[in-house]
């Protein structure tokens, strides 16, 4: 290796990681906040993300999962879970009652007796779309199975927050979805441009249905 040739190559062992940087922070981010009409914040609301009509904007592909639901203190845990088409949902049962885990939904019919701390079967869900699940003997007892093959797709925490970091530059819509949503007004959509090396945001006021009351009657069997 000729000696002219040694400061040229540490000099790019240097760039390079330098340039790789730089690169990746050319992506953008996005900090959705999601409140009632109130201004509450709302907690468990799917937030999801696609690229506008003509955009190009690639997001990492996962591998199929499978998710567990829990069966505890005669609720879902979580009660509002997210799926991709062709993941998979495991009911589990940690009380000391017996459960029938249902759901009717087009696409996603299942029922699963389960005796304490059984779990079911991997159930494949392949259709999007909101699943809803009840349990045949404590009718108060409901969860969500939100299923979408959204680019981006994020469940908001307790402050009604949701972020998206690694964000192309471009425009993007997105969309907002909570299971107490009022009928007939489908899910809220914004547009939103997020700009390299920038953090853009958006907010949805969201038209809710009162939370249902805890139920009065746990028969345990």
């Amino acid at each position: 290796m000729r000696m002219g040739l040694v400061p040229t190559m540490l000099l790019l062992a240097v760039l390079m990681p330098a340039a790789a940087t730089a690169a990746a922070r050319e992506d953008g981010a996005l900090v959705i906040r999601v409140t009632d009409a109130r201004g509450a914040p709302v907690a468990d609301a799917i937030v999801s993300v696609r690229p506008r009509a003509g955009a190009v904007a690639v997001a990492p592909r996962s591998p199929a999962a499978r998710r567990t639901i829990d069966q505890k203190d005669l609720a879902f845990v979580p009660g509002v879970e997210v799926f991709r088409p062709g993941d998979e949902v495991v009911f589990r049962n940690s009380d000391a009652t017996r459960h029938h885990v249902y759901s009717f939904a087009a696409g996603a019919k299942f029922e699963f007796v389960l005796a304490p701390h059984e779990s079911s079967p991997p159930f494949r869900l392949e259709r999007p779309g909101a699943v809803a699940v009840g349990c045949n003997i404590h009718d108060s007892m409901i969860a969500w199975l939100y299923v979408s093959d959204a680019p981006w797709i994020v469940r908001t925490g307790a402050d009604g927050s949701a972020s998206f970091d690694g964000l192309p530059p471009g425009g993007y819509e997105v969309r907002a979805w909570q299971p107490r949503l009022r009928p007939g007004r489908g899910e809220p959509l914004r547009t939103v441009v997020v700009a390299a090396g920038a953090t853009a945001s958006l907010s949805f006021a969201l038209p809710l249905l009162p939370p249902p009351l805890p139920g009065h009657e746990h028969m345990r069997y």
